[in-house]
């Protein structure tokens, strides 16, 4: 049976993906249908001019971006065009709104997407987990900035300061704990093993004890040790690092300038501080959400966190609804058509890129 469903898939992934790619796309634009209507409800009482400005803004995003993925692959040996990264960029951002498994599918998918550029599992796999890093790297300098930001205007409090440093200390942490682990086989091997115990145990528990299978995660194995022969590569070179980070940092500043547009459009200045910290709490958790695009998350996170800081709760809800409709329905687009565009070009994708 199992050997039919193989077959299948292998002959008619073309179809199944599409299929299961328009499917995911419906929920989403379903998942999200309440904030459309308040978006297009809300949009007649704002500033057209202000808010044409999202547009090249996110363009910029997408350059920087591009940029930044050249950058990391030069350091691990390969060169690609900068168009050719434009592209991906693009292509990897409609993924990860799209489907659910809060980034993970972009990881997964861009590790099979780079295969027919002669780029291994491990080297595509190490290069998003470098973008990521640098991204929530940069993010210590943006809450710097933030905290400073809302202290000059008086809006610090002790939940802000406090969210600022718990936040500051998890991305630290999690950064040194991964590099940590990469650093060494034995190390790799441990961890390796606690995450199968885990599993399996997860497995026996929800099966009630019942469940023959038992997961040994070898492939996951084999990828952290091509992560680690790559990271030491890295570690050697980590002054070429100085270039992708700065692009990292421009990733984020464009982001949150699209989004401070949104309060320009609706006749608003608020505190740039306020942003740039609800920004990256909602960034933060919206990664480690299982819903697609971290819908719903995101929202109710940069509500919150702007509302502490002082920004007023209907403001900052319909602002944050509006940045979020618009911006998708500006990108997925154009990330659909290069997702499509490589599926139907023949790539090597299976059901574990999506």
């Amino acid at each position: 049976m199992s050997n039919r469903i193989s077959s299948y898939f292998k002959s008619h992934w073309k179809i199944i993906v599409n299929v299961v790619t328009i499917a995911a796309l419906a929920i989403f634009l379903f998942a999200i249908r309440d904030q459309l209507v308040e978006t297009f409800e809300e949009i007649t009482h704002v500033r057209w001019w202000v808010l044409l400005l999202i547009v090249p803004l996110l363009a910029w995003k997408y350059d920087v971006q591009a940029r930044l993925y050249r950058s990391l692959f030069v350091i691990v040996g390969n060169k690609f065009s900068y168009r050719h990264m434009y592209e991906t960029a693009l292509e990897l951002n409609f993924v990860n709104t799209v489907f659910p498994s809060g980034g993970v599918s972009g990881i997964s998918y861009y590790g099979m997407r780079m295969r027919s550029d002669n780029v291994t599992g491990g080297k595509a796999t190490l290069v998003q987990l470098m973008k990521l890093g640098l991204q929530f790297l940069s993010f210590e300098v943006l809450l710097a900035i933030g905290l400073l930001a809302l202290a000059i205007g008086g809006d610090v409090n002790v939940f802000i300061f406090m969210l600022t440093v718990i936040l500051a200390t998890l991305l630290i942490v999690g950064t040194a704990l991964m590099a940590y682990i990469l650093g060494a086989k034995g190390r790799i091997t441990v961890f390796h093993r606690a995450v199968r115990n885990m599993v399996n145990g997860t497995y026996k528990l929800v099966t009630r004890g019942k469940g023959m299978k038992r997961y040994e995660l070898e492939r996951m194995h084999t990828l952290l040790l091509e992560l680690h022969n790559n990271y030491l590569t890295i570690r050697k070179q980590w002054r070429d690092l100085k270039r992708p980070f700065y692009f990292a940092l421009l990733t984020n500043v464009a982001e949150i300038l699209t989004i401070y547009c949104v309060y320009l459009a609706f006749g608003q200045w608020v505190n740039i501080g306020a942003i740039i910290l609800a920004y990256s709490v909602a960034n933060f958790a919206g990664f480690v959400s299982v819903l697609p695009g971290g819908v719903g998350i995101y929202e109710a996170l940069m509500t919150t966190v702007l509302v502490a800081a002082g920004v007023p709760a209907a403001l900052s809800l319909s602002v944050t609804i509006m940045f979020r409709v618009l911006s998708t329905l500006i990108q997925l687009p154009a990330g659909y058509y290069f997702y499509h565009r490589t599926i139907h070009r023949g790539h090597k994708l299976t059901s574990d890129s999506v």
